[in-house]
């Protein structure tokens, strides 16, 4: 029997056994990046503007490339979308007592414990903690630097979650769908005899990436979990944390199409990004209910499918190579409709405000 397993969220159907990594998974970011980088440079020149994208998403920083703030984003969203929302409120911190200004807004906002937090700008996941408890709540506010924005958003009770890829042309009536991801997070089962670090290294998937667990998990990688007792290895649904990404793409049917265009058009002048949320199961994903919203990322957001070990690196060329050029040609649609780019240096001031802000944060849940 296996010492490892996944949450049970069932991949799309396919029979063939997915190998435990693929040949670029965990490449280093600059060596992947680089064929994505030149090519947007390309698209830059064929259009005379590198900042185009951000015109997209218009009503967003950056067009949510970079630095955007993810409240912001939610805020916009109409009476439809909001109901699909999961409930939130935010602080800042710095007050003379930061988990009493936490309580009070939760209560404002009709919030109990559990919850999940995260800053308000944030990427991959960095920074995201589970609160269960009011002791957790005023250890983990501590952790963060003065001054930060933070979300306090309500835990969603669904197991699973996934990552929806939305695209919709101002010309067009209706958006698609272009990728759907499940997120499943490694759990070590227990056998009463092997250490988590142990259990750690005689799975297939986790030995060969360790070190994306081990500095969670600290002292507990000597404990010994009793037989059939789980150890879920990571909290928030990101690949370069540790979640492990599957293609769902065969699930993308025209019930989920037009709930998700349906929630989206309620988002002013949203038109590329990716939806994160969680769901109940993928029989009532698949009919377009059943799920709750996380949040919504704009241009800077990938087809996270790419991350599959059994996509190969010319299939996630290409899909990243399709969805940058999308995002040119909606940003020249909406700038010739009288929106204006950020332009290059903010861009890369939005950038340097993010870099900075990722590397203040403590280390995800």
């Amino acid at each position: 029997m296996n010492q490892a397993s996944t949450a049970a969220t069932p991949a799309a159907g396919k029979t063939r056994q997915p190998s435990p990594l693929s040949l670029f998974e965990f490449w280093p970011g600059w060596v992947f990046y680089t064929p994505v980088v030149l090519y947007w440079i390309l698209m830059g020149l064929r259009h005379r503007d590198f900042s185009l994208p951000t015109a997209a998403n218009p009503r967003i920083e950056t067009g949510g490339l970079c630095g955007e703030s993810k409240t912001s984003i939610l805020d916009m969203a109409g009476d439809e979308a909001r109901r699909w929302i999961a409930p939130y409120t935010t602080i800042v911190t710095g007050s003379t007592d930061d988990g009493r200004a936490a309580r009070m807004a939760l209560e404002q906002a009709g919030l109990s414990l559990p919850v999940v937090l995260k800053p308000d700008i944030g990427c991959n996941g960095t920074g995201v903690k589970l609160i269960e408890s009011q002791d957790d709540l005023a250890l983990t506010l501590d952790q963060y630097p003065r001054g930060i924005r933070l979300v306090l958003q309500r835990l969603i009770p669904f197991e699973h979650e996934a990552g929806v890829f939305y695209i919709r042309h101002p010309d067009e009536a209706q958006g698609r769908i272009t990728s759907l991801t499940y997120k499943e997070a490694p759990v070590l089962v227990g056998d009463g005899r092997s250490t988590v670090r142990q259990l750690i290294d005689a799975d297939a998937r986790t030995r060969l990436v360790p070190h994306l667990y081990l500095p969670r998990l600290g002292e507990r990688v000597h404990d010994i979990l009793p037989t059939g007792e789980p150890l879920r290895l990571v909290f928030a649904g990101n690949h370069c944390k540790g979640s492990i990404f599957r293609n769902g793409a065969d699930d993308i049917t025209p019930a989920l199409v037009e709930q998700i265009d349906r929630i989206m058009q309620d988002v002013p002048d949203f038109h590329f990004g990716r939806i994160d949320l969680k769901f109940e199961s993928i029989a009532a994903l698949r009919l377009g209910v059943g799920f709750e919203i996380i949040e919504i990322n704009g241009v800077g957001s990938e087809a996270t499918h790419i991350w599959d070990s059994r996509t190969t690196l010319r299939e996630a060329y290409a899909t990243q190579f399709l969805h940058y050029r999308e995002t040119f040609r909606i940003g020249a649609k909406k700038k010739k409709a009288g929106w204006r780019t950020s332009g290059a240096f903010t861009m890369l001031r939005y950038w340097r405000l993010q870099r900075r802000l990722l590397a203040s944060y403590p280390l995800n849940d």
